[in-house]
């Protein structure tokens, strides 16, 4: 009886390359453990180099009719290619959403200290959804929120540049603004 549970799911693509037995091309084009392009070989005379060198058999690039093999030790070379997977996710920055909540009616200080952190969160890179919460009867009153969103796009449109324009979205209108660079 089939047990979908011990099965075994392979996606297609695996991350790690393919060494030794595993390179299923007949003819790949070989690097020698010096870095010399030797040229393209047939699969049997690439492994019994690598083996007389005493390393591994590697596939570096699978795309192409040809792919390249080259010979190394398949342990150091995961290494490495771990090394610069986690130096390339150091650098990567993430651009995070910051959300500012405002009224229909909302006070100029109130207005002023919400702004105040917008900028801040733009300066540091992250997008901002300014948000109006309209409730009760406020909804007859949607002009005023557009209002709201339009002027708080004009005081930080010296450091952002919005998306659109305000959606009304249920109860609630929203404009995204995205640092420039």
């Amino acid at each position: 009886m089939f047990n979908p549970a011990t099965r075994s799911v392979n996606t297609g693509k695996s991350d790690e390359p393919r060494v030794n037995q595993k390179i299923t091309a007949t003819q790949v084009r070989l690097i020698d453990e010096n870095g010399q392009n030797v040229g393209v070989v047939v699969i049997r005379e690439a492994m019994r180099r690598a083996e007389n060198a005493g390393l591994d058999l590697v596939e570096i690039a699978a795309n192409g009719n040809i792919p390249v093999c080259k010979i190394i030790d398949a342990g150091k070379y995961k290494y490495e290619l771990q090394k610069r997977k986690s130096e390339a996710k150091k650098k990567q920055k993430v651009q995070e959403t910051k959300e500012i909540k405002f009224t229909p009616n909302i006070g100029e200080n109130d207005y002023a200290f919400k702004m105040r952190n917008a900028k801040k969160f733009l300066a540091e890179g992250n997008k901002v959804k300014f948000t109006i919460r309209f409730r009760g009867r406020e909804m007859s009153y949607q002009d005023l929120g557009v209002e709201v969103l339009n002027r708080a796009a004009q005081d930080v449109a010296d450091i952002a540049k919005t998306e659109g324009q305000p959606k009304l979205e249920g109860r609630n209108m929203s404009l995204m603004v995205s640092p420039t660079k």
